[in-house]
């Protein structure tokens, strides 16, 4: 758990992999849409991870295509697609965490009790 910020979710994905992977050894992370910053993929590959991102491709006002350090290195293989059907898999229980178990809108303050609310919900 950690407070809301533009870029909280990615911190933690960062404080996870260094805290749970052997240095020099190659893995991979799923991720949505929301991974895809320049900054989050090179400091995926700083840590020799290998960034199975779904492509942010949106399309500004003007009519440019979204920058994104996902390339075809990454996305010709066969694994890159299993990832993103797994991931699919995985968010899953999270919207049904959403909609259904009441985690959209917290009754709750503070990170100790949401955290609870939060494990509770998905035991559940």
């Amino acid at each position: 758990m950690t407070h809301a910020t533009g870029t909280a979710e990615r911190d933690a994905a960062l404080t996870m992999i260094d805290r749970t992977c052997k240095p020099g050894r190659r893995v991979t992370l799923a991720g949505d849409k929301l991974f895809d910053a320049s900054s989050f993929v090179t400091a995926l590959r700083t840590r020799k991870v290998t960034p199975h991102i779904a492509v942010n491709g949106t399309v500004s006002k003007l009519g440019k295509v979204r920058k994104t350090l996902i390339d075809k290195r990454t996305t010709r293989h066969e694994g890159y697609a299993v990832s993103l059907r797994v991931r699919k898999r995985i968010e899953e229980a999270f919207g049904w965490a959403k909609t259904i178990g009441g985690m959209a809108k917290l009754k709750v303050r503070g990170l100790d009790r949401a955290e609870a609310a939060f494990t509770f919900r998905m035991i559940a």
